[in-house]
């Protein structure tokens, strides 16, 4: 056995498993063009994982180390359970990571009640990454029914990319999306490691281009106070002013608050959404457990 071998192993090893991976596995769109190879392309494992093609590419051909970072995220786009995922250190020469299961982020109680009290103001709990932790029912008649959102899924980025309804909704959604793709960069200063936010990166990078070109400028932005203006179906043209705070217990928690000033049209026609929200019976967000 050659001192490249391991190596080698390591590139089938990658190679085997991006063939057993659809695009909606890993959140990319489907198309009814036929692929040319099985599961996902070297770009997109690479582009997912937040590394270049050539350097993914020299990984399979057995023609370079990886460092432990990159070996996690593609553990992570690669769907690796924990065997999979210390084989794969194994091979690279790394030590075996200590399995890791991060708690899932829970909205701190004290938000919760905030939120709870507020029926007439729209306002949502973020967490990190900008993960919707929260809501109200006026939230999700102004934004979207979070509900009906996969929880691995509810994120403001990703919906304001994914989701076209948003683009309507924001009267100015490229101002509000550069907002949102500054803020993700602040958060990936100060978690560089995370996985999942290395992942949504990756996603939003393969499936907007001007989520990529935002985020190739390398501008930040940090959550604070703000005015959007919202075209919305049901009651029109609202313009909100917005604030965040900050959880003292959880410096990564957010409650984004909407108003308006009383008196104000906008304030009027949140009256009208909170009453039409009653007679659907949007869902809140499940109280902590």
């Amino acid at each position: 056995m050659t001192s490249n071998a391991p190596l080698n192993e390591l590139g089938e090893f990658l190679k085997k498993r991006r063939s057993e991976l659809s695009p909606g596995t890993v959140g990319l769109p489907e198309t009814d063009r036929p692929r040319k190879v099985a599961g996902l392309r070297r770009e997109e494992v690479a582009q997912l994982a937040n590394i270049s093609t050539d350097y993914y590419t020299r990984l399979e051909q057995g023609r370079m180390q990886a460092s432990a970072p990159v070996l996690d995220s593609l553990a992570r786009v690669l769907h690796l359970d924990d065997d999979e995922h210390g084989y794969l250190f194994q091979l690279a020469g790394k030590s075996t990571p200590r399995t890791r299961r991060p708690s899932r982020q829970k909205v701190q109680p004290q938000l919760q009640r905030v939120l709870d009290d507020l029926t007439a103001t729209p306002a949502i709990v973020q967490g990190r990454r900008g993960d919707i932790l929260a809501w109200n029912a006026l939230a999700a008649a102004l934004v979207t029914d979070f509900s009906r959102i996969p929880e691995k899924h509810r994120n403001y980025p990703r919906i304001q990319f994914t989701d076209p309804a948003m683009r309507t909704l924001y009267a100015d959604w490229e101002t509000s999306a550069q907002i949102s793709v500054a803020q993700l960069r602040m958060e990936a200063a100060k978690y560089p490691e995370d996985p999942r936010l290395i992942e949504l990166v990756g996603e939003l990078s393969l499936c907007d281009k001007q989520f990529a070109r935002w985020w190739s400028d390398h501008h930040v932005a940090s959550r604070t106070v703000g005015t959007k203006t919202l075209n919305h179906p049901v009651v029109g043209e609202l313009v909100l002013d917005w604030d965040t705070l900050t959880a003292n217990t959880d410096p990564d928690q957010h409650l984004t608050v909407w108003t308006a000033a009383p008196g104000s049209t906008t304030h009027e026609r949140l009256r009208i959404l909170a009453n039409w929200a009653a007679d659907q019976k949007l869902a809140t967000s499940p109280p902590p457990t």
